[in-house]
């Protein structure tokens, strides 16, 4: 049962946030409510994830997800990357995949939502996995060399939703051992073959930036170390190519081309039940989305989260217009799974997206964000992130 004293006394542990505060400026954070998931449907997500994975590992699938993929992508890594989230919708047929995250944010913020649930014990559990994460993203680059300093980056990191997350990662890594900073990419210099941030070396970038690329002017002291690998950054560019770019889920979801590319039947099956059908969205055949537009699900290509993001339904002759100028995929909508959430002793229904949070093809936690209206949105009373059990 949730407790807004204990979450409360969770984030505050450390000392430096303020969890009244927090509570005032982000009220539909966290849910109260707990999601139960039947332990099939979660071990579907998981049996996907892995056929996910090996599928990318396949040197023709590679081959064509690189053709159009920015060239900070193309230089093959030992590193994994951190925290993909991989994103679900619960249907009668099974989890639906809706997309793949390679800097999925929440991770720490679930775990103190689980200290509310009186889940101490699994909570640390799953925050020493994290370390260790980390500690095997730079023992896959780097060897046996000690791990001395993480810096958490994003643009103005104060002004960012989710700020009070880096605070925690920071008082995790810093609990751990290993000295860490939240820094904006403008606080970096190069000196000689290191990385410096307020005249420290920096050995990792914790990268929470949505310039996937780093191609972006602001991060050009980033790129240019992570080029020259004076710096270990995860997640890193690759691996939201291989992953997070939405024009992958086309492959995913085309039996012809996974035919083509070799995958086995095995790997076929799953993908094609867990994955919608997605296409790329030409101008050619625009006639024929807008009159089918109620079936799909309009995305950029190159975004992130719901931006720009458009139920067919909901779609103006404006706004698609707009979408056939290029750049987008419509994905076949699967509707969220609803739950009955009671909200000041009223029992509303909320949409529920399932996010998997992911290390090496291993699911590390489940969540849920709950929600009302077209997208998540973490504004809606009694909504935000809520902890997934086994129903």
């Amino acid at each position: 049962m949730f407790d807004r004293q204990a979450l409360d006394a969770a984030l505050a542990a450390g000392g430096e946030l303020d969890a009244g505060a927090l509570a005032v400026s982000h009220p539909s954070l966290f849910s109260a409510a707990e999601i139960h998931i039947a332990p099939g449907t979660l071990k579907a997500v998981a049996e996907l994830v892995a056929a996910i994975e090996a599928l990318a590992a396949l040197p023709a699938y590679q081959q064509r997800v690189l053709a159009w993929a920015p060239g900070s992508a193309q230089k093959p890594l030992a590193a994994r990357s951190v925290f993909f989230g991989y994103d679900f919708h619960l249907s009668a047929e099974g989890p639906k995949l809706i997309e793949i995250n390679t800097n999925a944010g929440g991770g720490m913020l679930n775990t103190r939502l689980l200290m509310a649930h009186r889940l101490d014990e699994a909570a640390r559990r799953i925050e020493q996995d994290f370390v260790a994460m980390f500690r095997e993203e730079w023992h896959l680059m780097r060897g046996d060399q000690p791990l001395r300093r993480i810096a958490i980056v994003d643009e103005k990191p104060a002004e960012q939703y989710l700020a009070p997350e880096f605070e925690l990662f920071r008082q995790l890594f810093e609990s751990s051992g290993i000295a860490a900073v939240v820094a904006d990419p403008s606080e970096f210099s190069r000196l000689g073959d290191c990385l410096m941030h307020q005249g420290e070396v920096v050995d990792l970038i914790y990268n929470r930036l949505t310039d996937f690329s780093l191609d972006a002017p602001g991060n050009a002291e980033l790129r240019a170390a992570f080029d020259a690998d004076a710096v270990l950054v995860t997640p890193h560019p690759r691996a939201h190519a291989l992953f997070a770019d939405k024009r992958n889920l086309m492959l995913l979801s085309d039996e012809a081309v996974l035919g083509e590319m070799g995958v086995p039947e095995s790997i076929r099956k799953i993908l094609l039940a867990g994955v919608p059908r997605t296409v790329a969205v030409e101008a050619g055949q625009g006639e024929r989305f807008w009159a089918e537009r109620k079936r799909w699900f309009f995305k950029p290509a190159a975004g992130f989260g719901s931006r720009a993001a458009y139920r067919g339904d909901k779609l103006t002759k404006r706004v698609f217009e707009e979408i056939l100028q290029g750049g987008y995929i419509a994905q076949e909508i699967v509707p969220p799974s609803e739950h009955a959430v009671l909200v000041d002793d009223e029992t509303q229904m909320m949409k529920a997206d399932i996010r998997a949070f992911v290390y090496q093809a291993r699911v590390q936690m489940f969540v849920a964000r709950l929600y009302q209206g077209q997208t998540t949105n973490f504004r809606t009373p009694g909504g935000g992130f809520a902890p997934v059990f086994p129903a």
